[in-house]
């Protein structure tokens, strides 16, 4: 793609404009906004600054290979071979780095994975997943906290709710919202046949920096006594806090030993909750998009299913088959699927910049 001088112009305006702003800013305010801004538009002012260096070298090689010195030339010529290698590289750069994204692409997540079809084995295969992102943080230096957590009858979870906090986290993660579908033969199934299963997963960015007004009369916040497997960990007091905000009629629960600490974590859950209503409400394709992946945990309507007699996983929306599902489960290998989809992403968003730039 060859990026207009001119758009790449407006980059570099801006960027020292916001320097120079910086340096005459007094308001502490503003002074947080434009360092938010310098440091989010930093790196594309250095690519771009890269790419118009190597554009204004290419003259100049040119000139050298006319100028009748043969040594010269031939020096030239291999600067000029590299450099005409190096442009496209660096424009495709720029490209992605100015393509239209996810303003919420570094924040931090929270992860919500719920049983669907399927009974036990649905909770069951929730555990599953569940492990499989918590490994795929851990080996990334994310930090996984739960939020919330209503286990299965025989193991896994019926839902369980976690804050994923890290660098680039829900820009990750975001791709896992979906049903998720197995096919294994289940521990509960003594007969040995192959069950079909499915779980859901939503992920959504945790709020930073954003106003999402909650008026306290929109609450109702109960305490109640946690379950749990008996013996001395067992909650004796109404410790697990219960919010459910009236006009949306979302609930969410917290159930660790502090309530201080419940209410705080449900109120951050129905923050991001809320957020992505507001997220969705801004957008009508995504939230289209989101309800079609998410549906109603019905085993048709799957994003990815692992296929566990055969070791393979497939996600329906790239056609993308791997035969590495012990790796995948594991965390290990997740990134051979999330990659795929982040490159599907990147070509859509540099299709966008192209309409944008008129072709």
């Amino acid at each position: 793609m060859r990026l207009p001088q001119a758009r790449l112009d407006q980059v570099i305006d801006r960027f020292h404009e916001i320097e120079a702003r910086m340096g005459a800013a007094s308001d502490g305010a503003e002074i947080v906004r434009l360092s938010k801004e310098h440091a989010e538009l930093k790196p594309v002012a250095e690519a771009v600054e890269a790419l118009v260096r190597a554009r204004k070298e290419a003259p100049d090689l040119e000139q050298m290979l006319r100028s009748g010195d043969a040594e010269m030339a031939a020096l030239a010529r291999e600067e000029l071979d590299a450099l005409e290698e190096r442009i496209p590289e660096l424009e495709h750069q720029v490209a992605l780095l100015l393509a239209p994204k996810d303003k919420d692409e570094n924040a931090s997540a929270i992860l919500e994975v719920r049983a669907g079809t399927g009974g036990d084995e649905a909770a069951l295969f929730a555990g599953d997943l569940f492990r499989m992102y918590q490994r795929y943080a851990q080996n990334r230096g994310w930090k996984v906290e739960i939020d919330s957590v209503s286990e299965g009858e025989v193991g896994g979870y019926k839902e369980i709710i976690a804050s994923i906090t890290g660098d680039g986290v829900f820009g990750r993660l975001k791709f896992e919202s979906g049903v998720h579908r197995v096919q294994r033969v289940p521990e509960t199934e003594a007969g040995g046949r192959i069950h079909t299963s499915a779980a859901t997963v939503a992920v959504l960015p945790e709020v930073e920096d954003v106003e999402i007004e909650i008026n306290d009369a929109d609450l109702r916040i109960d305490t109640y006594r946690s379950s749990g497997a008996g013996g001395q960990h067992v909650n004796k007091t109404d410790s697990a806090v219960r919010i459910t905000h009236l006009p949306t009629g979302i609930v969410v629960t917290s159930s660790e030993k502090s309530q201080h600490q419940n209410r705080a974590r449900a109120m951050k859950v129905l923050q991001a909750r809320l957020y992505e209503m507001q997220r969705e409400a801004l957008d009508t394709a995504r939230a289209d998009a989101r309800k079609s992946q998410v549906g109603s945990g019905d085993r048709s309507e799957r994003i990815r299913t692992y296929n566990f007699p055969q070791g393979r996983v497939t996600d329906h929306r790239i056609n993308l088959t791997l035969y590495n599902l012990a790796k995948v489960m594991e965390g290990e290998a997740l990134d051979d699927v999330i990659e795929p989809l982040i490159a599907e992403d990147q070509a859509a968003r540099l299709a966008a910049l192209e309409e944008e730039l008129g072709g």
